[in-house]
């Protein structure tokens, strides 16, 4: 597979159903998914990706919506997928939205996970800084990069979500596996700006968070405009990381979805 195309983990189901295709949020990575797409697994043959600039997909300076669209293409032509089922969170979840656009007759249905097709206010800032002060140069083991994240992220779980990307390179240093440079650098681009214009024809399943405000009552409209065949459910007792914190509901509520 060549150096452009997106690192994946294919776990192969018996379904004849079209593949389900499960995309991270910022930050994140495929292993974030691993235990949700064992459950899926039972219903369709599933790829979880590393969008990007993530895990162990290829670093690259350009960070758009658009690229990112592109990047979802390439992955299907090079797997020979004709059709899949997408799924997105967050940062993912614009991003499949937009490929979903772009590329309808790619797309049987759609999941996205708490996010809205619109443009959202700056707030990751106090993670940037936390991440953008590790100096891997002065990082004998992993618990120093944490002693350096609680300086300025006081959420355990958010830390270690964080952590679960430090690595130790062959040359025996550590480093992050997501591409800071990058993300930095567009972060305001990639959560300020909407999705491109226009409309998505098939069913879409927008899964909000409970407990989470990415998705609220005033969102249906512009949902609808771009997502005519669109549907919204809660999943109770979960914040933004839904699927992490209900695995159940959530799974659940997939596979509903795509069975029906």
């Amino acid at each position: 597979m060549s150096a452009s195309v997106l690192f994946s983990k294919k776990i192969e189901s018996d379904s004849k159903s079209a593949p389900l295709l499960i995309f991270h949020g910022l930050f994140g990575m495929l292993d974030n998914w691993q235990s949700v797409a064992l459950q899926l697994s039972s219903f369709h043959t599933i790829y979880l990706i590393d969008l990007r600039n993530h895990g162990r997909s290829f670093h690259a300076d350009d960070m758009s919506y658009d690229v990112m669209s592109q990047d979802i293409y390439t992955f299907m032509e090079a797997h020979k997928i004709g059709k899949a089922n997408v799924l997105g969170h967050s940062l993912g979840g614009k991003a499949v939205m937009q490929f979903a656009i772009q590329y309808p007759t790619k797309v049987e249905k759609l999941i996205v996970a708490d996010i809205a097709p619109k443009a959202y206010p700056a707030h990751h800032q106090s993670i940037l800084k936390a991440l953008n002060s590790v100096d891997f140069s002065m990082i004998e083991k992993r618990s120093d990069v944490e002693k350096v994240l609680e300086q300025y992220i006081p959420e355990i779980g958010v830390r270690q979500f964080l952590l679960k990307n430090v690595y130790r390179k062959d040359d025996d240093t550590y480093d992050f596996r997501f591409n800071l440079q990058s993300l930095t650098k567009h972060y305001s681009q990639l959560i300020e700006n909407t999705i491109q214009e226009g409309i998505f024809p098939n069913p879409t399943l927008f899964l909000k968070g409970e407990k989470s405000d990415y998705i609220v009552d005033a969102d249906s409209y512009d949902i609808q405009m771009q997502f005519p065949d669109f549907s919204i459910q809660t999943i109770p007792n979960a914040g933004h990381w839904l699927h992490a914190d209900n695995p159940t509901d959530f799974t659940n509520a997939v596979i509903h979805f795509l069975q029906s």
